[in-house]
């Protein structure tokens, strides 16, 4: 090979080394893309667009076809970080996108806040799902709150009921409440919250384990409050 063959191939490989570092905007839709270097400040998420996903930080993407990837070291975060890919979908409605995954939490959705060629702001916003769950735990703080708002220093005095639903059937768990309460109440929240729950499993299609949890056989005060015995 002559040194204007060597020459020619150095310049082939520069520009084709220039091209595919080259950060490809789509126009029609910027968020499309790659997403690096998260700044968090209180509810808001700032990313820088990039043309690849780093190896070793965080990022995410966006592609035409609807596929999203989000490139994460999980919870952990203990050095060496070892980081992976969570594989999902997304969709865009005016300014928000609705993301869908495999992994934990399985579906949730970022606001816009700003988008540009070179910068995006997102905002956390709860989906409908993450709604109606919040509003079955509110409900079931209030069960706790009231089975917890006398003091178990009589375990005679006490009783056992199970509650909610658990998607593979049977119920979430038991609890114990006092006879000196609203009891007839305090049951019909446990059915509603157990309705409630039934529901919440079959509009989102909820999976979960099949194991019966073990029914306690009595009650026993300790420090004020109710301990099963099985």
């Amino acid at each position: 090979m002559n040194f204007k063959n060597i020459f020619i191939l150095f310049c082939a490989t520069v520009l084709f080394s220039c091209e595919n570092n080259e950060t490809i905007i789509e126009s029609d839709n910027l968020l499309i893309g790659f997403w690096v270097a998260p700044i968090y400040d209180g509810e808001t998420i700032t990313f820088t667009r990039t043309n690849s996903l780093p190896d070793d930080a965080y990022g995410i993407s966006f592609t035409q076809n609807g596929d999203f990837i989000e490139h994460t070291s999980g919870w952990c975060g203990t050095p060496p970080l070892t980081f992976f890919n969570i594989e999902g979908d997304f969709q865009l409605e005016n300014t928000l996108i609705s993301i869908s995954t495999q992994s934990y939490p399985t579906n949730y959705a970022w606001r816009i806040i700003s988008l540009t060629d070179t910068e995006l702001v997102v905002k956390r916003e709860l989906t409908e799902q993450e709604i109606e769950h919040r509003s079955l735990m509110d409900l079931f703080n209030e069960i706790q709150n009231l089975s917890y708002s006398v003091s178990c220093s009589n375990a005679a005095d006490w009783l056992i009921t199970e509650y909610g639903a658990k998607a593979c059937g049977g119920p979430q768990g038991f609890i114990a409440y006092s006879s000196s309460i609203d009891t007839v109440s305090f049951l019909q929240k446990i059915e509603t919250y157990t309705q409630a729950e039934k529901d919440f499993n079959f509009k989102y299609g909820v999976v979960s384990d099949c194991s019966i949890p073990s029914a306690p056989i009595s009650v026993e005060c300790q420090n004020g409050f109710p301990v099963f015995t099985y």
